[in-house]
């Protein structure tokens, strides 16, 4: 009998996994979702090589001519190219004799052997380059790796910012209630009524340029959706027993608020937090396009954006065909990964849907 008993229990531990290993389990047997973890992955891994120099550490080296043809298009017209070829052809034509009619001449061959001494390295810039260059002869390939890494680094940061504002004015609102919920209230709706993309472009043109500015904007302006989910989850939560029985034992406020009832709303924060990546990459990129984003000096798919609308033009697409599909692969993996999260986290919000 003893064994019977100790084999159910055994039977009912292994069931009850847990709910984040449990959420695991649904989310490895979802595989578009594991794809999508995939493809998120690698980008991560791009962005920490880049940051770390292995890759992508030359992008601002002028490697090729103006406007090289990307390598699986080597006979695509380029003027640029024909230009350069010209003047070093002419630079290899034999001087002409002078002598006569030129005062200078005779200090010419001295001036020639003085030049002579003096090493000077010259770049040789390649016609093609394996996915073309742009105006100022920069690999394409490295510029939208050196792109990402600004770019999703900017996409986190913003949204871990908006993330911890959202949470903390959330519980504090849902928590307390009273004056303290009636002061997050207004403060929300304040943000709430001013159009989200004038209002990023006012605090762009008060702070200026920079990866910070860029960063506090982001978080700044985007913390009320999680804000609004979080006090609800909060006012719900006070009230129930596990959160009585802890205010019972003498356990402070902020005990309550952050370790007994944030763990069982940290789904919805997670899920808040990857959709959040997606919405500021996406906002980077407008700001960064429409001049209010990172300083000239770097680049990120906004930059390269802002760039290729004048190269199209004159019919040079492949620096803007680089930067949307990997800013638009990213993107579309990130969001359905951010719903197989959710689905995984919240497996009936799946059934009811």
């Amino acid at each position: 009998m003893s064994a019977v008993i100790e084999s159910t229990a055994e039977e009912t531990r292994h069931d009850s996994a847990g709910p984040w290993r449990a959420a695991f389990r649904r989310l490895r047997n979802d595989r578009l979702g594991m794809v999508c973890v995939v493809i998120v992955v690698a980008y991560m891994l791009i962005v920490l090589a880049s940051a770390l120099g292995l890759v992508a550490r030359d992008w601002n080296r002028e490697v090729g001519v103006s406007y090289a043809n990307p390598g699986f298009l080597p006979h695509l017209e380029n003027l640029e190219a024909e230009s350069s070829r010209n003047l070093t052809a002419q630079s290899k034509v034999p001087p002409v004799d002078l002598s006569d009619i030129d005062p200078l001449a005779p200090y010419y061959k001295e001036l020639d052997e003085r030049t002579a001494r003096i090493k000077v390295t010259e770049i040789q810039r390649s016609d093609t380059l394996p996915f073309g260059g742009d105006k100022w002869g920069k690999d394409i390939i490295k510029k939208t790796v050196k792109g990402a890494e600004i770019s999703i680094f900017v996409g986190f940061a913003a949204a871990l910012l908006a993330a911890v504002l959202g949470t903390v004015f959330g519980a504090c609102a849902g928590y307390f209630g009273g004056r303290i919920n009636d002061l997050f209230e207004w403060i929300y709706n304040v943000f709430t009524s001013i159009p989200y993309i004038l209002l990023i472009l006012a605090f762009a043109a008060v702070f200026g340029k920079g990866i910070v500015t860029v960063i506090m904007i982001l978080g700044i302006t985007g913390w009320t959706g999680i804000y609004r989910l979080l006090r609800a989850e909060y006012l719900k939560h006070r009230e129930r027993e596990y959160v009585r029985a802890a205010d019972a034992i003498g356990a402070s406020d902020m005990r309550r608020m952050f370790v007994q009832i944030l763990p069982n709303v940290s789904h919805v924060i997670l899920v808040q937090l990857s959709q959040h990546v997606v919405q500021f990459i996406k906002a980077e990129v407008i700001l960064s396009f429409l001049g209010f984003g990172v300083p000239v000096e770097l680049v990120s798919w906004g930059t390269m954006l802002a760039e290729a609308q004048n190269e199209l033009v004159i019919g040079k697409w492949w620096q803007l065909a680089a930067a949307t599909a990997s800013m638009a692969v990213l993107v579309t993996a990130f969001s359905l990964f951010t719903d197989a999260l959710r689905d995984a986290l919240d497996p009936k919000l799946k059934a009811l849907l």
